[in-house]
């Protein structure tokens, strides 16, 4: 979430249920349990351009079962029996009498069995790039094709398809249309939309530094409210895309490099000095990483690995050779560019005395678009579908979302529209095109504020959302936020139809709210919207706290979302 304000792994599931807020009763519903046991593979419908994949390989793919370790991936008989051979391999037959099945319990969509998936996925992706990459892997296991955007999509989108585009390496949007949409409608689109970039510090175009007190130091900058008083004295790795250039064929390419150790640091000082820890807080002069000593010999200024106005030349020598190394560059003026950050190195881990919170870097949105991502996976693949199922992340929300690859670009509105194109190539127009907006709904999924037990003076009482309990609908009374009561109703319908507990929130009239990517989409489609998302504590603190279910939750609503918003909108007077 973007700020407005002035300044002012798991070694064990959970088995906690999830826990019932104290003065939310108004927005909780109950449903019957699904059984655990995964169902047979339904048959592919006939002329259908898409396969379906059995319920038990569906589950394999969201458990993230995928190359780890095979003792922690116990599943059932019922479940083993359904699998693909290469998903066996990795199966662990041994299941105790106490064990639940992996795969049963994601089938069943039940919390607990998104806690490990989500902190290994925040753990090993720690920047928006190997994000989106992630997201392209896991879209691609699961059957979705990428359409470049340089091409023509004309005739390659069909009913039951499933698709994904990306922007810059940095945002993505993918989507599943229905089977049993038909040429010459105009499809509704449920959509889910989050950001997957976070508050960190970039390096410099020119990162290199003077030595200073025997110190190498590196020269970064602040993305949007990165380097704050969280960054100091923390571990802090290195990560990023490197733009390399093919000596032998000339061609240009991204790298993505992690260096998950921790490289560097920004030292506090000591309070003996009476200016406080910190210092001033002056984050050009003060808050400047340590990455090493100098040893004899040690001068980045005159040390060049490259000729006269090479990229390289701008960059500490030895960061160049580590990343020429990790990347296997031979020659260091392959490099052209990159961009790389800190980050937190400090694993996502579940805390607690019953391990039923998580401690994490970089919540603040990968919780809701990971969420978002699971849930659209998880969907039913139905062939009376005849809407658009839709989750799109973006890059760039912590500062304003003005950049192509952000959501106040043309990416999400350009996918939707060429899509309808698509589908419709001999109807499609001003028409057709106002009418799918007219049926879509949007989901503007970002984290929000849970209520901290040491400032409950800064709530309002009613509106404190608890972890472990279910999404947060936020509200705004001066459109800082996009829900209103209709889109508050479409909500609560489809908690109702999963068993999901909503909780309401709202800032206080003496504080000023935070922003998201919910108003600047819904008035540029001007389609339904709303804002919501799972709540966390310490928002932009390089490491924040949200409860161990919650990844789990937001899977649970956002699934239930996608899968019922063409059932819930037609419930609706037009």
């Amino acid at each position: 979430m973007t700020r407005r304000s002035p300044s002012s792994v798991v070694d064990s599931y959970s088995s906690l249920p999830v826990r019932q807020p104290n003065s939310f009763t108004g927005f909780t519903y109950s449903r019957s349990q699904p059984s655990n046991a995964p169902s047979a593979a339904p048959s592919v419908a006939s002329g259908s351009s898409a396969t379906r994949s059995s319920k038990a390989s569906q589950s394999f793919l969201l458990a993230d079962m995928d190359g780890r370790s095979v003792k922690d991936n116990r599943a059932c008989a019922t479940c083993i029996s359904q699998l693909q051979p290469h998903e066996v391999s990795q199966i662990n037959w041994h299941l105790d009498q106490d064990e639940d099945c992996r795969l049963c319990q994601v089938a069943a969509t039940k919390p607990e069995a998104f806690t490990k998936p989500f902190c290994d996925f925040l753990t090993e992706n720690p920047t928006v790039f190997h994000t989106v990459d992630y997201c392209k892997t896991k879209l691609h296991n699961a059957g979705y094709k990428e359409l470049p955007t340089r091409d023509s999509w004309a005739g390659k989108i069909h009913a039951g398809g499933k698709y994904y585009v990306s922007r810059n390496g940095s945002s993505i949007i993918a989507f599943a249309v229905g089977r049993g949409y038909k040429t010459g409608e105009a499809p509704g689109f449920g959509i889910v939309g989050g950001h997957i970039d976070a508050l960190t510090a970039r390096l410099k175009p020119v990162s290199t530094k003077p030595n200073k007190a025997g110190f190498l130091q590196l020269g970064v900058a602040p993305y949007a409210g990165g380097l704050n008083e969280t960054w100091w004295d923390r571990d802090l790795a290195i990560g990023g895309r490197v733009i390399v250039r093919d000596p032998n064929t000339g061609k240009v390419s991204s790298r993505l490099v992690r260096l998950d150790w921790p490289i560097a640091k920004i030292p506090t000082l000591a309070p003996h000095f009476g200016v406080g820890i910190m210092g001033q807080k002056n984050k050009e002069t003060q808050a400047v990483p340590v990455v090493g000593l100098e040893s004899t010999g040690d001068n980045a200024q005159a040390e060049r690995l490259g000729p006269e106005g090479a990229f390289v030349n701008t960059q500490p020598p030895k960061l160049v050779k580590l990343i020429s190394k990790e990347l296997g560059i031979a020659s260091h003026t392959d490099i052209v560019n990159w961009e790389l950050e800190l980050y937190d190195s400090q694993p996502a881990q579940t805390i607690g005395l019953d391990r039923d919170m998580i401690s994490a870097g970089r919540i603040d949105d990968k919780l809701c678009s990971w969420g978002a991502l699971m849930g659209l996976l998880a969907t039913e693949d139905k062939d009376d579908d005849t809407y658009i199922k839709m989750t799109a992340l973006f890059d760039d929300e912590e500062i304003g979302s003005k950049l192509r690859q952000g959501a106040g670009g043309t990416f999400l509105p350009s996918v939707v529209e060429r899509t309808v194109e698509a589908l419709n190539p001999d109807t499609y127009g001003p028409g057709l095109k106002g009418q799918t907006y007219s049926k879509s709904f949007l989901l503007s999924a970002d984290v929000s504020h849970a209520g901290n037990p040491n400032f409950l003076g800064e709530y309002l009482p009613d509106h404190t959302p608890q972890l472990n309990v279910g999404l947060v609908v936020a509200g705004d009374s001066n459109g800082h936020m996009t829900t209103d009561a209709v889109s508050t109703a479409v909500l609560s319908r489809v908690a109702e139809l999963v068993g999901h507990t909503l909780q309401p929130f709202q800032i206080r009239n003496d504080s000023r709210s935070g922003g998201t990517i919910g108003p600047m989409l819904s008035s540029m489609m001007g389609c339904r919207a709303a804002d919501a998302g799972m709540p966390q504590l310490s928002m932009h603190s390089i490491r924040a706290t949200t409860g161990s279910l919650d990844p789990g939750l937001g899977v649970q609503f956002f699934k239930g979302f996608l899968d019922n918003w063409e059932k819930v909108d037609n419930e609706w007077e037009h």
